[in-house]
């Protein structure tokens, strides 16, 4: 048995028999296929039968790696399903983003949104509809909407009535029909709506919170208490997101490097340069195991010339954290670096003569030895380590987060503006 299919065997193993999505990933870290299931294992172990047609074998043999996120509901994971797909356009979900029998959820454009299910895809002229999915299942995504309903209410209602319908009656619909919500509130209800159709439950929570605070402090108390249900609402649903995967990292992650607490945030550096042309540094931040997009950072070498990774590493460190000590923000849990001991002591030095104290941790590119403060014999670890997939896994981002901007800037260079 090939190591590729013991290290599957063994996350498969692992799944939980929860609901969720499964996410295929090639050996270059490429998503290939983004799936729901009512129970991620059995839905994951049934790609590995032997019964399969062609496209799906083909699939398979390009399976390097399996990620997961958990949902509270089946329903949960066709919309995290559909954002997903729409973000990473993976190549062999063709099906959900091309059929045209699929449902969408359709949000009209006029003073006040109709929010509904149909199943035209392609918008006719004038249509300025905005849509979102396609769903693979329509009893599922009847489901979700029920929820979303719950949580926010809208109008469902082709024409107005002269009083509330139910939906109004019982709090499921602001009732638009009889004037208690005017124009611009009901228009920031639909757009609450339209992040929580993208997943983005951090975001919403984030505005959902300062809207609260602000009605305390008018005391409009009804309404801040009402706000709280639905944070409260999206909390349950958006802690499922962070998978139990992603836990066992941290935990793995914390136990190995001997640190105090679960290292949340990471930071992690990376230094890219052509013979030493046009030589950049990157810096990738992950809460929780996931990536955080809005703290990443970009670094133009100022103060070194020619070919030295580590003074162009010292360079950035002292950048990053000289900031965050001048604006005394937070520290993250762990640094990370890509390379072996003497970057590692590199950052080290540096660190030190900010007179801050952050774990710091590195990984060299060729065995993968795992090098830490005060250890002279690096770490080596099992190719199936919880801790070094989640390693691996940033150090892989800030690698093609820093290479992204070298080749900005060679273009730029190239064309002359």
């Amino acid at each position: 048995m090939s190591y590729k299919t013991r290290s599957l065997k063994n996350k498969i193993a692992n799944l939980p028999e929860s609901p969720g999505v499964y996410i295929f990933k090639d050996k270059q870290g490429e998503v290939l296929y983004i799936g729901k299931a009512k129970s991620l294992k059995k839905r994951v172990q049934s790609y590995f039968s032997r019964f399969l047609s062609a496209k799906t074998q083909v699939l398979v043999s390009k399976i390097a790696d399996i990620e997961y996120l958990s949902s509270p509901s089946e329903a949960q994971a066709q919309l995290l399903e559909a954002s997903l797909v729409k973000e990473k356009q993976p190549p062999y979900n063709i099906s959900l983003k091309d059929d045209k029998s699929f449902p969408l959820i359709r949000i009209t454009d006029e003073e006040f949104p109709i929010v509904s299910i149909c199943r035209r895809n392609k918008p006719r002229a004038k249509d300025t509809a905005l849509y979102f999915g396609p769903y693979t299942n329509a009893k599922l995504l009847r489901q979700a909407l029920k929820t979303i309903r719950r949580i926010f209410g809208f109008r469902s209602c082709r024409n107005f009535p002269k009083k509330a319908c139910l939906y109004g009656r019982i709090k499921l619909c602001p009732a638009p029909c009889i004037g208690t919500i005017n124009p611009k509130q009901y228009q920031e209800i639909i757009k609450e709506i339209e992040m929580f159709l993208d997943y983005k439950y951090g975001t919403l929570i984030n505005k959902l919170n300062a809207k609260m605070q602000e009605a305390a402090k008018e005391k409009k108390f009804e309404e801040a208490a009402k706000i709280r249900d639905q944070v409260n609402a999206l909390a349950a649903i958006g802690q499922t997101r962070t998978s139990v995967s992603f836990i066992n990292e941290l935990a793995d992650l914390k136990q190995l490097l001997k640190l105090n607490k679960l290292p949340e945030r990471i930071e992690a550096f990376d230094i890219s340069n052509i013979s030493g042309t046009l030589a950049t540094g990157s810096l990738v931040s992950f809460y929780k195991g996931s990536p955080d997009k809005n703290n990443y950072r970009r670094f133009r070498i100022k103060t070194v010339s020619g070919i030295n990774d580590y003074k162009m590493l010292s360079e950035v460190i002292h950048r990053r954290y000289k900031r965050l000590l001048d604006e005394n923000l937070s520290f993250p849990d762990l640094v990370l670096i890509d390379g072996g001991r003497s970057h590692l002591l590199a950052a080290q030095n540096e660190i030190k003569k900010l007179g801050i104290n952050i774990p710091l941790a590195s990984i060299a590119k060729d065995r993968e030895n795992i090098y830490i403060k005060d250890r002279v014999n690096p770490i080596s670890l099992k190719e199936d380590t919880p801790a070094l997939n989640l390693i691996r896994r940033i150090r892989d981002d800030a690698h093609r987060f820093a290479l992204k901007y070298h080749h900005f800037l060679r273009k730029k260079k190239l064309i002359g503006y």
